[in-house]
């Protein structure tokens, strides 16, 4: 067979192959989406990703403070086992558990920007007030300045 004749050949396969694999891939239909899923996976229905820009779901205090003493106690038995001191459970979580309820550097500065931007709203508002424009609502403004910030990073 000359190498023209192997290229025909080829071609002819791939022209019976693709509208074959075209229709298979077509009726596939939920197999894709399912791929990856199971009792196993990682990512399931149950938990749906949060919108950007809304703050993730507070944990329940006494499920948190539960969570943190059985971490620390199982670090504490490592350190035992080890040959180490152990730690005292209860001085750390309430270490840990206060530091957790303090307010963030990251919180101070987005009450930082909020007045901010409820100040730009306000001068806003003064100005709409000359040329005789109805003011706007200030809260819902700096809400809505603040989603389109948020959007748009």
């Amino acid at each position: 067979m000359t190498a023209p004749q192997k290229g025909g050949v080829l071609l002819a396969i791939v022209a019976v192959a693709a509208p074959i694999a075209a229709v298979a891939f077509a009726r596939s239909g939920k197999a894709w989406s399912s791929l990856g899923g199971g009792p196993f996976a990682i990512v399931s229905e149950d938990r749906r990703p949060a919108r950007p820009g809304t703050a993730p779901q507070a944990a329940d205090p006494a499920i948190q403070a539960a969570e943190v003493r059985q971490m620390l106690q199982a670090k504490s038995e490592r350190r035992q086992r080890r040959g180490e001191a152990p730690l005292d459970v209860e001085a750390e979580a309430d270490r840990l558990l206060a530091a957790a309820e303090a307010p963030s550097p990251q919180a101070a500065a987005d009450a930082e920007l909020r007045a901010e931007v409820r100040q730009l709203v306000v001068v806003r508002n003064e100005r709409r007030r000359r040329q005789g424009l109805e003011p706007l609502d200030v809260e819902a403004e700096t809400d809505r300045q603040l989603a389109d910030l948020v959007g748009s990073s």
